[in-house]
């Protein structure tokens, strides 16, 4: 699945010249936690969220530094931590440079962006100019479209196969401790764990009704702990 699939189009903007007055408000009417900042010919030149008005004057929130850690702090960041405290204009708090994506990048491309720069939402740019943005909540999104079609109902054989090879595909599972036998639907889980971890991950990768039978031994002791014989239905 592609970006330009699940971003929101046209995204909500500013202009550098905004009031922050006017794009918080522009935020909170939109519930939404961030802007895109663009020029006017809707090149992307910046981005405006919540957390460029978490240390405000008038919130009383300014950082405040102990006397030795304000002596070491250079004069250019306590000035830059200035304007973004006081600034009146967009262009004064805004975040640059900023992070972008294609439209015709993957879905994990974009995920793998947003971890990197530790971001909630990317702008999407193609030929220069700003065509959409995609969001956790975008994702969350197609997420949520994604799962009804997961757990369409299937018979035992296909459920077998399906397990077998994400067990098979998982370097956790593919040692062949595990084992699965479907039958009427339920996927009984029997074998070896050596981590406790294990036994959520092996349930999760059957997505139906499961029932445990899993031993966990612990590696340094040797100790043998029996399965909790409880049944769960996943999907």
């Amino acid at each position: 699945m592609l970006v330009q699939a699940i971003m929101t189009s046209p995204p909500i903007t500013v202009p550098a010249s905004c009031s922050v007055a006017e794009a918080a408000k522009r935020m909170l009417d939109n519930k939404i936690s961030g802007l895109p900042v663009v020029d006017a010919n809707g090149a992307l030149v910046g981005i405006v969220s919540e957390g460029d008005f978490l240390r405000r004057s008038e919130l009383n929130t300014e950082r405040k530094r102990s006397w030795l850690l304000e002596w070491l702090t250079s004069s250019g960041k306590i000035a830059d931590e200035y304007v973004r405290a006081h600034g009146r204009r967009v262009e004064e708090v805004m975040t640059v440079p900023v992070s972008a994506i294609a439209p015709t990048a993957s879905i994990a491309d974009a995920v793998s962006l947003m971890e990197r720069q530790d971001v909630k939402r990317l702008p999407v740019v193609a030929d220069g100019r700003l065509v959409g943005i995609v969001a956790r909540s975008d994702l969350l999104r197609a997420l949520s479209q994604a799962l009804p079609a997961a757990a369409v109902s299937a018979g035992d054989a296909q459920i077998q196969a399906a397990i077998d090879a994400e067990l098979a595909r998982q370097s956790w599972s593919r040692n062949g401790f595990i084992h699965c036998r479907v039958a009427n639907g339920v996927a009984e889980l029997s074998g070896t764990i050596f981590d406790e971890r294990e036994r959520l991950a092996a349930k999760v990768a059957g997505v139906t009704s499961i029932k445990d039978q899993l031993v966990w031994v612990d590696p340094y002791y040797g100790v043998a702990i029996p399965p909790p014989e409880t049944e769960a239905r996943l999907g």
